[in-house]
């Protein structure tokens, strides 16, 4: 069992969360919370719920931004605020490479908290039946999230396609961490059969299929501490998270974070939800009055100490990615972005290599913040 200690996290979006649950961190198949899981179908006696979690779905063995019209309704599911919304009736459809439209049935439920208040359309999570999906490109998704328009602007899905891309980079520097799938989804309302507006958004890796990637469980516990986790594993998401400033992220309170099980022993952090990113810089993200920064663009590093060891080993594999991570913005989904938000973005990455450029430069910007 993990230790389970109470640990204030000082992050925006989770202030009014409350208290910390004080329980040992425990294995779950499912990795999913309470208030979001949909009844399933009865199983058979014996039957092996964590077999079924596919670790490679058909979507994401390709990264090239994929078509698709996702129909539902769309006044029903914007009046969804609550926190235990249910589960609503969609299509999503396509058409494959023969020429034919393909439609599967799928369940659609509203998730968040911060984006529910803030966003025109809220950010859904889906839910594939076991047989509806075969042989489709959403075969064996399970319950993934989407990523879709928050508003009706070219700026906000200029954040969607930034974010996307941040997933990407985090997917060069470790395997364990989140597949997406770029999507041009065009928005139908199943009211009127009119399409509302068409724009990118993308499609995020169930929890439970990423931990079966490498033969492990997501926890849903919170209380985990610098002693529980993997120092090369929490090293290689700290430092990437200062590399996008980001400070919106908690594995002690799992905020924007969660910890899988490794076959092994050990317990490795893996980060999501990086839209207050300071790479990014959307116009409403903000840094908790608590830190001492005021602006998402100021890096932080928010690391253990204790895990002051591990890091000269990331920093190298850092380094040999970067032809790789800069490449990332002249491809395809590159090419997508704006002139100015790639410059941008490259001159921000330039700046976290310069931080990391010899140890000793490393250990001031980097480990001179590290949490005791």
């Amino acid at each position: 069992m993990l230790i389970s200690r109470l640990y204030r996290w000082p992050w925006p979006r989770c202030r009014a969360a409350g208290a910390l649950l004080l329980l040992p961190l425990v294995a779950t198949a499912q990795g999913k919370k309470d208030t979001e899981k949909a009844p399933k179908a009865p199983q058979a006696p014996g039957a092996d719920t964590a077999a079924r979690k596919v670790p490679n779905p058909r979507l994401f063995r390709s990264e090239l931004p994929f078509d698709i019209t996702l129909t539902l309704n769309m006044k029903q599911i914007r009046r969804d605020k609550q926190p235990n919304a249910p589960w609503r009736w969609a299509r999503l459809s396509y058409t494959d490479a023969a020429g034919k439209q393909v439609a599967v049935p799928v369940r659609a439920k509203t998730r968040g908290v911060w984006r529910l208040k803030h966003c025109d359309f809220p950010p859904l999570r889906l839910k594939f039946g076991d047989k509806t999906a075969d042989g489709t490109e959403f075969a064996n998704l399970e319950e993934p999230k989407m990523v879709g328009f928050c508003r009706n602007t070219t700026q906000y899905e200029q954040y969607n396609l930034h974010e996307a891309q941040l997933y990407r980079i985090y997917r060069h520097v470790t395997d364990l961490s989140h597949k997406i799938r770029v999507l041009r989804i065009a928005y139908a309302d199943s009211a009127t059969g009119q399409v509302e507006t068409t724009r990118y958004g993308f499609i995020i890796e169930d929890p439970a299929q990423l931990a079966a990637r490498s033969g492990g469980k997501i926890l849903d516990r919170k209380g985990a501490t610098a002693e529980d986790l993997d120092p090369a594993h929490t090293a290689m998401v700290y430092t990437y998270l200062y590399l996008i400033a980001n400070t919106d992220v908690s594995f002690n309170g799992l905020h924007n974070g969660e910890i899988v099980s490794l076959p092994d022993g050990r317990y490795a952090p893996v980060a999501y939800d990086f839209d207050f990113s300071g790479i990014i810089n959307a116009h409403y993200a903000g840094t908790d009055p608590s830190l001492p920064i005021r602006s998402v663009r100021t890096r932080l590093f928010r690391g253990w100490c204790a895990h002051d060891v591990a890091y000269p080993a990331v920093y190298e594999t850092f380094r040999a990615k970067r032809p790789a991570i800069e490449a990332l913005y002249a491809d395809t989904i590159g090419k997508l972005m704006t002139p100015g938000t790639v410059k941008s973005a490259l001159g921000y990455i330039a700046e976290f290599y310069q931080d990391i450029r010899t140890p000793e430069s490393a250990r001031k910007a980097l480990l001179g913040d590290c949490v005791k």
